[in-house]
């Protein structure tokens, strides 16, 4: 089937269509570097890594760019609490994202553009906006007007007294409405600033995506994602800048993701119920992270808790062990074209519904006959790859620390299992019982087969 998409423009599912045959570009907004990210930070990098493969294997061009914010008034605050530079406070926690993301089986997107890299560019567009009457300065600050753009608010729907009177904005004499947005804003002497012909400032925060998007992606992309938390202000501005300044439609699909709940909260500071990844990574092995936020269908909210993540991980343990009762089976190469696995994540991404079809795959594994085995196995991991997902080997999975520590080494199971081997070839089968229950209280589950003993942790 063609792939389908959730347009939050339209509201509606939408057959997609790259804007040039075979080509596709797609853009997501990255973080704001001044503190380590939590799992709400984490969905959309997993959702748009599951589309992007997705689209790879759709298509023969996809270029795929997700930012970097490296300055913005949280990261000075942060770096001043901290005694530190800015720059080295953001490079610090943009190397901290990128390996917190790689640990979740992200790929590493096609550009990565930093904001402070873009100064040229914003500028730039920021000129194109005053020259075609939809920004003003005013006190060493270049706001955008929004009541000069038509159609301002179709993205969010809302109108403008709606967002005056649903969102925190500011009030200051040098607006002309209320709900004008800062495009460029003076910077005091002890904080960063590039020179501009509006005095010495720096930007603000919603131009960096948009001219961004213009140098690597062109004025037109096919894909914009992101939390729905940015639908307004964030994307709604974004649009309205490149709009009014390239004088052409923006993006032709704009994809949101669900918020994430803790423990059936909303994830916010005021109730401190932040669950940060890398804490998360110490205690679970981000396959299960990233398995348990795909577990949902990207546009519902997530309801993140232990028994999630507990659950995904017996999942996976019940997708590994099938694919190690196969270790000896070479997979071939399979398409997956045709197959209900990858009609569910053409029907807009929906991952619970792939999940589901990943374990019928695995029971057919199971049950097939030895010749259809290499087939079958190939299946299973191509499903899996798509997902992010399987591509470990069967036995490291299962030998890897539960709940952050190993209770008992790999070297002393070995050690037990070869004593208990021995009292069973002595007839001491007292010892080798109670072999089997010591390792089990340490967590370490034997499974005896012809072929001889293998032991996984649980």
């Amino acid at each position: 089937m063609a792939l389908q998409l959730h347009n939050t423009f339209s509201g509606q599912k939408e057959t997609f269509e790259p804007l040039v045959k075979d080509r596709v570009r797609m853009y997501v907004c990255g973080p704001t570097v001044y503190n380590r990210v939590h799992i709400g930070n984490a969905r959309p990098a997993v959702v748009f890594d599951t589309l992007y493969r997705l689209l790879k294997r759709n298509y023969s061009d996809v270029m795929y760019a997700r930012n970097i914010t490296d300055i913005d008034d949280k990261i000075m605050k942060a770096a001043r609490d901290q005694g530190e530079e800015i720059d080295t406070l953001s490079a610090r926690f943009s190397q901290a994202y990128f390996e917190d993301m790689a640990a979740l089986n992200n790929l590493e997107p096609d550009i990565i553009p930093y904001a402070t890299q873009h100064l040229p560019e914003m500028i730039d567009m920021i000129e194109k906006l005053l020259e075609k009457g939809h920004a003003y300065a005013a006190e060493g600050h270049v706001l955008f007007a929004v009541d000069s753009m038509e159609d301002y608010g179709k993205l969010s729907k809302r109108s403008l007294d709606d967002m005056l009177a649903g969102a925190r904005v500011e009030v200051a004499p040098y607006k002309k409405y209320a709900g004008d947005f800062v495009l460029w804003k003076p910077s005091r002497d002890e904080e960063p600033g590039w020179d501009s012909p509006w005095g010495r400032g720096r930007p603000g925060w919603h131009l960096e995506c948009s001219a961004m998007i213009k140098k690597h992606l062109g004025d037109t992309i096919d894909i914009h994602g992101g939390g729905r938390d940015l639908t307004f202000p964030h994307h709604e501005n974004e649009r309205a800048q490149s709009c009014c300044a390239n004088g052409t439609d923006f993006v032709r699909y704009w994809m949101h993701n669900g918020y994430v709940n803790i423990e059936g909260e909303k994830m916010s500071k005021s109730l401190g119920n932040f669950r940060m990844v890398n804490d998360l990574l110490q205690q679970y092995p981000g396959e299960v992270l990233r398995f348990a936020l795909l577990s949902a269908h990207y546009r519902s909210e997530l309801n993140f808790s232990a028994d999630l993540l507990d659950q995904a991980w017996r999942s996976l343990d019940t997708l590994y062990g099938f694919l190690r009762d196969v270790e000896d089976v070479t997979a071939a190469d399979s398409d997956l074209s045709g197959g209900a696995f990858l009609a569910a994540l053409e029907d807009d991404l929906n991952t619970p519904v792939a999940i589901s079809e990943l374990y019928q795959m695995a029971k057919e594994l199971n049950r097939t006959d030895e010749t259809d085995k290499p087939q079958q196995k190939g299946l299973l991991l191509a499903a899996g790859e798509m997902l992010g997902i399987l591509q470990q080997d069967p036995e490291a999975w299962f030998k890897q620390a539960r709940g952050g520590e190993e209770s008992i080494s790999e070297d002393e199971i070995e050690a037990l299992i070869a004593e208990r081997q021995q009292s069973k070839k002595d007839k001491n089968f007292a010892r080798a019982d109670e072999i089997r229950e010591e390792l089990k209280a340490q967590g370490v589950v034997l499974e005896d087969s012809r072929e001889g003993t293998k032991w996984r942790r649980e």
